[in-house]
């Protein structure tokens, strides 16, 4: 762990420490086990979000490919009646699909990543809300997929399965990122893509396969969202969940600049920002009041990010006497 994720951890315990002195019933076996089902379910597509944020790029459609691919999954498993691992298997595709169709716009038309997923975000959502007629998509009384129900919203000794699958996602993207040359090239793309492109990495294929990760995890995501509500509202479901996952990208220390940030960290920001949530909901505060929570955490570790940037610049002049 390095010093971001040591100091987002005992900010993590702090907070816990203060919500459980507050209100005991933090520590309710329900209330941590539904907070870690939580934690999971956003983890997922936040550990997405962050291998694109590393690329000095950012991804906007998260919250509407989360509502499309979910009114898909559903309606493909109860009104056309697919086989579910078929209707899985298809969700993860066309979520890699539009993972690619980002990639390429941003690298072979040299459009900018956040108009680009801008658009992905109003497109999605208004393909959703026209495939539905902007009804509700759910499973219909009596209907039940149990293999699948259990996969994604059953527990192994009271730990949810939505947790233990962002564990084993993160482990393998830890792998990824930290241990292979490619999460190097990730790295250095972010931190200068020219200079990146001249020592001979093909930064667009880099960057490509950037967002075509994030769109597999935010596949994968959508599914276990499906089956944890199911019932999905087009218009409203999945909104602002692309804003949570750049939180926890950076509170888990990558910079929107680029080429910095570690797995730990970003699975740490998806922990603090529930057990943030948990605060608010336990205490009491006008869940309407969730937004600002979240947006005050994305403006303070920005300027932490600012500022921590600046400090590092003046110590390395004073180092070399510049």
């Amino acid at each position: 762990m390095i010093k971001k994720d040591i100091g987002l951890l005992i900010l993590i315990l702090v907070v816990g420490t203060v919500v459980a002195i507050i209100n005991p019933l933090f520590l309710s076996p329900i209330n941590l086990g539904n907070t870690a089902n939580l934690v999971g379910l956003f983890g997922l597509f936040a550990i997405g979000q962050a291998f694109v944020i590393i690329t000095g790029g950012i991804e906007l459609s998260v919250g509407s490919i989360i509502a499309l691919l979910g009114v898909l999954f559903v309606d493909l498993m109860v009104t056309h009646e697919m086989a579910w691992p078929l209707a899985l298997i298809l969700m993860l595709v066309l979520g890699m699909i539009a993972g690619l169709a980002h990639g390429l716009l941003i690298t072979r038309l040299y459009l900018q990543p956040f108009i680009v997923t801008l658009c992905g975000l109003l497109i999605y959502r208004g393909v959703a809300r026209f495939y539905t007629a902007d009804a509700t998509a759910g499973f219909g009384f009596g209907v039940s997929f149990p293999t699948l129900e259990w996969l994604t919203t059953g527990r192994f000794f009271g730990v949810p399965h939505s947790f233990i699958a962002m564990l084993v996602v993160a482990a393998i993207m830890w792998v990824v990122l930290h241990r292979s040359v490619f999460g190097r090239y990730l790295y250095a793309v972010g931190k200068n893509e020219e200079a990146a492109r001249y020592s001979g990495i093909n930064t667009k294929r880099v960057i490509v396969a950037a967002y075509v990760i994030c769109g597999l995890l935010t596949a994968i995501s959508a599914i276990f969202f499906a089956m944890y509500t199911r019932s999905i509202s087009p218009s409203s479901h999945g909104n602002f969940y692309e804003l949570y996952a750049i939180a926890a990208a950076v509170l888990g220390g990558f910079s929107l600049r680029g080429g910095e940030g570690s797995i730990v960290g970003v699975v740490l920001g998806a922990i603090l920002l529930q057990v943030l949530q948990n605060l608010v909901n336990l205490l009491g505060i006008p869940s309407s009041l969730n937004f600002a929570v979240m947006g005050s955490v994305i403006l303070i570790g920005v300027l932490a990010d600012t500022q921590f940037a600046e400090f590092r610049k003046r110590l390395l002049a004073k180092r070399t006497g510049a």
